[in-house]
């Protein structure tokens, strides 16, 4: 199981992956904005996206549980 967090303070602009949905190491799992930047969150590891914590247009914190992986 593989936890992805957020390494910043952003907003979430798209969520590009659904729970049950297959990932492979290096896809994209959502795409947060902050200061006019776009930024990709990587899956790092391939599995299954078991649970996804995110919505588009939330603000998320440094830290917080983006999405788990198993």
């Amino acid at each position: 199981m593989a936890e992805v967090r957020a390494e910043m303070v952003a907003n979430v602009w798209k969520v590009v992956v659904s729970e049950g949905d297959a990932v492979e190491d290096g896809d994209t799992l959502v795409i947060l904005e902050s200061m006019k930047m776009e930024i990709p969150v990587i899956a790092e590891d391939s599995g299954t996206v078991a649970s996804l914590k995110v919505a588009e247009g939330d603000v998320i914190q440094e830290g917080d549980l983006i999405a788990v992986i198993e």
